[in-house]
């Protein structure tokens, strides 16, 4: 059964994203993360990747060499009019408006014996984590202070999610942690 990786890459003060929604000081050398250990074991396990609207909008409609070659579902409120440039018989869009339950049950259907990974945003992370979806969460903490931006955890209202810490690991500039989310 496929598991649910949940993850993304944050800065030590927790912010995921600047505040003008900027993500360049959390990957200053993206030729460096392509050839990080990390990802290739991660493309390596990946069957399905979720992600939400704005994720894909980053793509800015040309997923041409993207580095997941798999089916990807999006959940979003309405399905773009235009299909993404990089399509072929390995990498498919889904659109999906019913829900991150239903975003997760196609793509562990499409997975099969492989992991769903989630890329973002993070509020598809936050959706997964509360519905009780997320086997696991990978964080990538990145040695920059943002001050301010997007959250990751912004859960003041929310019940408690206990974790287990499973791996640490670091190359050069981020520290890399993995969880496994007790249910």
């Amino acid at each position: 059964m496929a598991r649910v990786i949940v993850g993304m890459t944050m800065s030590l003060d927790g912010f995921v994203s600047d505040r003008n929604g900027e993500v360049g000081r959390l990957y200053p050398d993206m030729e460096a993360m392509r050839q990080s250990e990390q990802l290739h074991q991660a493309i390596g396990s990946t069957g399905a990747v979720a992600m939400g609207r704005r994720s894909h909008e980053m793509g800015r409609g040309d997923y041409t060499g993207y580095e997941f070659q798999v089916p990807i579902f999006v959940l979003t409120h309405r399905a773009p009019e235009q299909v993404a440039k990089g399509e072929n018989d390995s990498l498919t869009f889904t659109f999906v408006t019913e829900g991150v339950e239903r975003v997760i049950d196609q793509a562990k259907a499409a997975a099969g014996d492989k992991d769903v990974t989630v890329v973002g945003g993070a509020s598809v992370i936050h959706q997964c984590i509360e519905a009780g979806l997320a086997d696991e969460l990978h964080i990538d903490l990145r040695s920059v202070l943002l001050g301010e931006g997007l959250r990751l955890f912004d859960r003041s209202d929310a019940p408690p999610i206990e974790l287990e810490p499973f791996g640490v690991s670091e190359s050069p500039g981020v520290t890399h942690l993995r969880y496994r989310v007790r249910k």
